[in-house]
């Protein structure tokens, strides 16, 4: 894999069975690899702010670890089997978080990487949603037609 790639996040959350909130994102981004995880790197604008959120996300066959820094400050850690708990600092006040994953997986092909993780997300103890993430990662030279 290159170091130059295309990200594609998409995020599905279910309240219930009949309320599906989808979201999808690409964005260019740089990868890396080190000491067995993946790290991938890019930077945000959110609504309504000038400057950029830093993100992270680091990641291997049981664990993923998404880091954000700037408007919003974060350090969320999806561990397959676990629930962490973490505090997700916003402009408008921090919520404690708990994340409780069910399962992790990891696809490795030439040119692509894919990520599934599924998990149940709490605010302030409470349950929100369930949840899941797929992420592709391809080489930004194979466009983004193919994501």
């Amino acid at each position: 894999m290159t170091k130059e790639i295309l990200l594609s996040l998409k995020g599905l959350q279910m309240e219930n069975r009949d309320d599906a909130q989808a979201m999808e994102t690409i964005t260019p981004a740089d990868y890396y690899q080190r000491n067995g995880s993946h790290y991938v790197i890019y930077e945000e604008m959110m609504e309504g702010f000038t400057s950029a959120t830093r993100n992270r996300i680091k990641f291997n066959d049981s664990c993923l670890e998404v880091s954000k820094k700037g408007c919003v400050n974060v350090q969320m850690l999806f561990e397959e089997n676990k629930k962490n708990m973490t505090s997700y600092m916003t402009p408008y006040g921090n919520i404690l978080i708990g994340i409780d994953t069910e399962s992790i997986s990891v696809e490795e092909r030439e040119n692509q990487i894919h990520v599934e993780v599924e998990y149940t997300l709490e605010a302030n103890y409470q349950h929100l949603a369930d949840c899941r993430i797929e992420m592709e990662l391809r080489p930004r030279e194979v466009g983004i037609e193919l994501l």
